[in-house]
């Protein structure tokens, strides 16, 4: 359950293929380079529990990192390699890394981080090395090659995406269990997927995020192959299941659409039909882009509801969610609780904050307040969504309670809105979020990014509204259209709703922060 162990079976076999290079990373490759990294890590002082920071884009040396702060016993936090060099610093201080390691790509901003890091003991890039840093590749080519002699389990420790506040550092327990001990993850890659030695997995988001970096390196404890995009492409992504023979892979909702929205010549030219699973998750799937999804590839979408926190997990196949549209499955991992602001759980069908009970435990790095505030009275814990639960206990997601818009009195959550807009054909993406409103409290905008940005004006803005007003009950219908060029939405699927917010509500005393 380690790569150490398929090396020794599979030496040759490819761990991992990048993309758009197409080098190839064998499994022995990946054995010794994380054996080294992970002596590496030893000789620097960082024993069981310490912590490294990543700062790098999807690379070939990336899961070689991972895997050699894993089997050392080790915190490794990934940091997005789109933040800037103030953000990072605040993560790498925060989440107390002794080491961090970043790439030649991102030199510029290690540089800005050059003495900002005041914990840090050793600075390394990987591919070169500018002032102030070490190269990684040199400094793991003088560490021997075989195990350390005290391998345990690690842990990833990420950060929250920061769409509501300062990022938040999630911690899972390192308990000491010795390197290759079985994790309910894990086991779930191969109960609920289908997972074994013989899956090609596809990766297509950044590796820093939780989802792909957990699902990559669960892949490689089984002995699969990962294809890992660099960066996502629509056209590449389905060139890629083509070429490589996909089995297995993984998406985000806005991956969908942009790849339905591919002209119908490009995206029926590729030969699908090697993919069994295709898994998604990280934000809400709009009812018609999953049916149109399942009506191109087949019953083979399968979706989950959890948080890089792991306090539970919900999941879902395609033709369970075919008799229930619009569901995230049921709890395989915890006890789901829907709980109104008073803490009275609620009826079928009724909304209200969702809570798991007897999930695994966590706690947000160096903040008591916030992991206080993420349980109830009976140490339930929560992700600060809001959802419903049906008579045969599969649930159903509204929206993130920061996100809901009180107009008048009346809760509004802009999911559904989202859900509606998404899907009109000149529209790429969309955010619906309050604005002040004297009279009302709050009122809902919509703000558009279209396909041709160039079409934006009063006559579309007349369209959409007109659009929302034939599907939509007037209280939940926009009142206003604001045309953006790019949405601010991650790589990760998640929209950083509150830099959009932040626009309108920025002079104003709100609780939306």
């Amino acid at each position: 359950m380690h790569p150490g162990i398929h090396a020794a079976a599979t030496p040759d076999k490819p761990a991992y293929i990048m993309a758009n290079s197409g080098q190839v990373i064998s499994y022995r490759e990946l054995n010794e380079a994380s054996n080294r990294g992970a002596h590496l890590f030893r000789s620097l002082g960082l024993g069981l529990g310490g912590n490294i920071a990543i700062y790098m884009e999807n690379n070939a040396a990336f899961l070689q990192i991972c895997w050699a702060a894993h089997r050392a016993g080790l915190y490794y936090t990934c940091i997005s390699s789109y933040l800037t060099a103030e953000e990072v610093a605040y993560i790498v201080a925060d989440c107390g890394a002794r080491v961090f390691i970043t790439s030649e790509a991102k030199a510029d901003v290690a540089a800005e981080l050059d003495g900002q890091m005041p914990g840090v003991e050793a600075q390394l890039m990987v591919g070169g090395a500018v002032s102030g840093y070490r190269s990684y590749n040199q400094a793991i080519a003088a560490q021997p090659d075989d195990p350390i002699a005290d391998e345990y389990e690690g842990a990833d420790m990420l950060y929250s995406s920061g769409t509501t506040g300062r990022p938040k550092g999630i911690q899972i327990p390192i308990t000491g269990e010795p390197l290759g001990t079985p994790r309910s993850p894990v086991d779930l890659l191969g109960s609920l997927y289908g997972v074994t030695d013989a899956a090609v997995y596809l990766s297509p988001a950044p590796l820093y995020h939780s989802a792909p970096l957990r699902f990559n390196m669960g892949i490689l404890r089984k002995g699969g192959t990962t294809i890992v995009m660099e960066r996502f492409d629509p056209e590449g992504a389905l060139a890629m299941i083509e070429r490589y023979k996909v089995s297995h892979s993984q998406w985000v909702p806005t991956m969908f659409v942009r790849m339905l929205k591919l002209p119908s010549q490009v995206r029926t030219k590729f030969d699908l039909s090697s993919l069994r699973v295709a898994i998604h998750a990280a934000a809400p799937c709009p009812i018609d882009v999953k049916q149109q999804m399942i009506d191109w590839w087949g019953p083979v979408l399968y979706e989950y509801y959890a948080g890089t926190e792991g306090n539970g997990f919900c999941a879902i196949n395609s033709e369970e969610w075919l008799r229930h549209r619009g569901s995230v499955g049921r709890a395989l991992i915890g006890t789901l609780h829907i709980v109104d602001d008073e803490g009275v759980e609620q009826p079928i069908g009724t909304p209200g904050a969702i809570y798991f009970a007897d999930g695994p435990a966590f706690t947000y790095h160096n903040d008591p307040a916030r992991t206080a505030e993420s349980r109830n009275d009976h140490g339930w814990s929560t992700l600060g969504d809001v959802g419903y639960q049906d008579a045969e206990g599969f649930l159903y997601l509204t929206d993130r309670k920061s996100f809901m818009i009180i107009s008048g009195g009346v809760n509004i959550y802009p999911q559904e809105i989202e859900n509606l807009l998404v899907g009109h054909p000149k529209i790429m993406d969309v955010a619906v979020v309050g604005v002040p409103d004297p009279e009302f409290g709050e009122a809902v905008k919509a703000v558009v990014q279209l396909m041709d940005h160039g079409q934006a004006g009063p006559d579309l803005e007349a369209e959409f509204l007109s659009y929302c007003r034939a599907h939509l009950s007037a209280i939940k219908c926009p009142r206003s259209v604001d045309f953006e060029a790019q949405l601010p939405r991650h790589e990760n699927g998640k929209l950083y709703k509150r830099l959009i917010k932040d626009r309108y509500w920025g002079r104003h005393d709100t609780r939306i922060v």
